[in-house]
């Protein structure tokens, strides 16, 4: 396998008996840790309305980390578009990169403000998947509705709250587009009037979409000639349509001339499968709260876990991302990662670890770091 950058993915997880102050500074730790480690890139999530997650403004929790570490990439993954403007996110980016330049990764995702546009282009067919299984036998579990998350009225409240009375998204890949030009320096209104943002015009911010599936985000992506991102950890059935359609659709840029794609992983390190798996009690409890439409909860301990009575119901809401969750000893991680990455042919792989424990969480991605330093798929820093 060739060299294989690994990174982080944090959502700033608050857990139960914590805070968010707590939270906060346990993801500014993790990402000091992390640059030690070696990882390529700490990208914070966005999340609004959870009491689990406190990170609610990727853009200002990167500016606190930046001024805390010196070397990893920071970025977002991702920044909701749908309930901000370009203009606004290219500010914030280049505030920061006006301090810390050429560190930022801005990754873009199309949700927040209301509900997912679906691409005028029909998704490409993926890698053929059987009984289950990628042909390298990676498990590509049955596609999960998130239909039912439309209705909800929580979220009708988030996008009430998000935006502005009256007010309605731009076009995703017109906002795309708009946020490259005015980065470039080179956006003109529909009436030929420039504009300028300082800072941030000729910001050195490296841009990614993040996408979930084969369609506009993917389309979007390689169209414009950007990097990609697939969640196998938000949407494991759809992760081979999402890398598959990006390349597809991909046209060689400025800012690329191949693909580039990164895909994410919900991983749990320990020292024996079984420490693991105690450390990854909570995950299931966690990702139903999220899934039913009621926020994500406080991240439970072990024993909060097991207390819950579960229903065939809840079962069927997180029996993909349970299944498709690699726990276990450092070794059986990084066996199931490299079949995630030859199934998907990443170039990177960007990992999100979640433990009731701070240091459990850490150890997590130090024990990861090590074993793949092992196996040669990246460098050691000095002092790991």
């Amino acid at each position: 396998m060739p060299d294989i950058p690994l990174g982080v993915l944090d959502l700033v997880p608050v857990s139960s008996g914590s805070t968010a102050a707590e939270a906060l500074r346990n993801s500014i730790d993790l990402a000091q840790q992390a640059e030690r480690f070696g990882y390529a890139r700490h990208w914070f999530a966005e999340h609004h309305l959870n009491p689990g997650v406190a990170g609610t403004s990727p853009a200002v929790v990167l500016a606190l980390t930046a001024a805390a570490t010196s070397t990893i990439r920071l970025g977002s993954g991702a920044v909701q578009l749908g309930h901000r403007t370009a203009l606004s996110t290219v500010e914030e980016f280049g505030l920061i990169d006006a301090l810390h330049p050429g560190r930022l990764d801005l990754g873009l995702g199309r949700s927040g403000g209301g509900p997912p546009r679906r691409s005028a282009t029909a998704p490409v067919a993926a890698t053929p998947v059987v009984d289950g299984r990628a042909p390298n036998g990676l498990l590509i579990p049955p596609r999960f509705s998130f239909e039912h998350l439309l209705d909800s009225p929580r979220i009708a409240l988030q996008r009430a709250l998000l935006l502005p009375p009256g007010a309605e998204p731009q076009d995703y890949a017109e906002q795309i587009d708009t946020i490259l030009a005015l980065f470039a320096g080179t956006y003109r209104s529909p009436e030929g009037i420039e504009a300028h943002v300082v800072p941030g015009e000729g910001a050195d911010v490296e841009v990614w979409i993040l996408g979930s599936s084969g369609g506009q985000s993917a389309e979007t992506a390689g169209a414009r000639g950007l990097r990609f991102a697939a969640n196998y950890h938000v949407s494991p059935a759809t992760v081979l349509e999402a890398v598959d359609g990006y390349r597809a659709f991909f046209q060689p840029s400025e800012y690329l001339d191949k693909p580039y794609v990164s895909v994410s992983a919900d991983v749990v390190v320990a020292e024996d499968d079984a420490t693991a798996r105690e450390r990854a009690a909570g995950y299931g409890l966690w990702v139903r709260s999220i899934r039913s439409a009621e926020g994500a909860i406080e991240y439970p301990t072990p024993q909060q876990a097991r207390d819950r009575t579960w229903t065939d119901d809840d079962r069927a809401l997180v029996q993909d991302r349970l299944d498709t969750r690699l726990v276990g000893t450092p070794g059986r991680v990084a066996d199931l990662l490299e079949q995630l990455q030859e199934a998907t042919g990443a170039d990177e792989l960007l990992i999100t670890t979640i433990t009731h424990d701070h240091a459990d969480r850490v150890r997590s991605y130090e024990l990861l770091a090590r074993e793949w330093h092992r196996r040669g798929h990246w460098a050691p820093p000095s002092d790991t």
